[in-house]
């Protein structure tokens, strides 16, 4: 670690703003290590806290119940809800959608923590693209699990072209890729009414959860949301 206990490991202008990579020991905890992403000088994720991530993959999982699954990860990130996904030896293939290269140059260089974990997993695929564009457009595949983790909340996107998928038409599009008996899992940091109610006309199965973990730094508590949804509304 360097003396002010932050290292910058990269840093690259994108179309959403600068991303940077970086490390850090904490002061609280000596010889802990977390590595972090902020984009456009916000923080975005950590290795840190990450049960959120994982749950997103784990219940949509109990909600599907089936086998030899395929399943869309939105977001590479740092690899966790991918890594909680391949956890299961009922899916048979993963594929993450990444829309900024860098971030999967990252894990092929090996600069985050799940690198060498996920590489190995031959059921494991990433792709440079943007799921929410991919999601809007007629199907080319179907998958069992949908899983979404991008923007910040649904009201608060990192990009306001996104806000199609997030309205009763924009789900209508993004069902269509759900294979019979498909789950639709989405990330939040807040919870949302509107997006609940749009879920609720446009699928059968509505279910949002709330995943509370402990922030020692701050010292508080701190809940994300996570929205999921199966079967098409009678």
């Amino acid at each position: 670690m360097s003396p002010s206990n932050l290292e910058i490991l990269a840093y690259e202008d994108t179309p959403l703003g600068p991303l940077c990579l970086r490390r850090r020991e904490l002061l609280s905890d000596p010889g802990t290590v977390v590595t972090e992403v902020t984009l456009n000088h916000q923080f975005l994720m950590s290795s840190l806290h990450n049960d959120s991530e994982r749950a997103l993959a784990r219940f949509a999982l109990e909600m599907h119940g089936g086998s030899e699954l395929s399943v869309l990860v939105g977001g590479l990130g740092l690899g966790y809800t991918v890594q909680a996904a391949l956890a299961s030896e009922r899916v048979a293939k993963v594929e993450a959608v990444e829309l900024l290269t860098p971030v999967i140059d990252w894990l092929e260089a090996d600069m985050i923590p799940l690198s060498a974990e996920l590489k190995a997993d031959d059921r494991f695929s990433t792709v440079k693209g943007d799921v929410y564009a991919r999601l809007m457009g007629p199907p080319e595949e179907r998958f069992d699990l949908i899983l979404i983790d991008v923007d910040h909340a649904p009201d608060d996107r990192l990009d306001e072209a996104n806000g199609l998928f997030y309205t009763q038409e924009g789900l209508r599009r993004a069902s269509r890729h759900l294979a019979p008996g498909g789950v639709l899992g989405v990330w939040s940091y807040a919870e949302s009414s509107p997006f609940s109610r749009a879920l609720h006309r446009v699928f059968d199965e509505v279910r949002v959860e709330g995943v509370t973990f402990y922030v020692a730094m701050v010292q508080e508590e701190r809940t994300d949301w996570l929205f999921f949804a199966r079967g098409p509304a009678v």
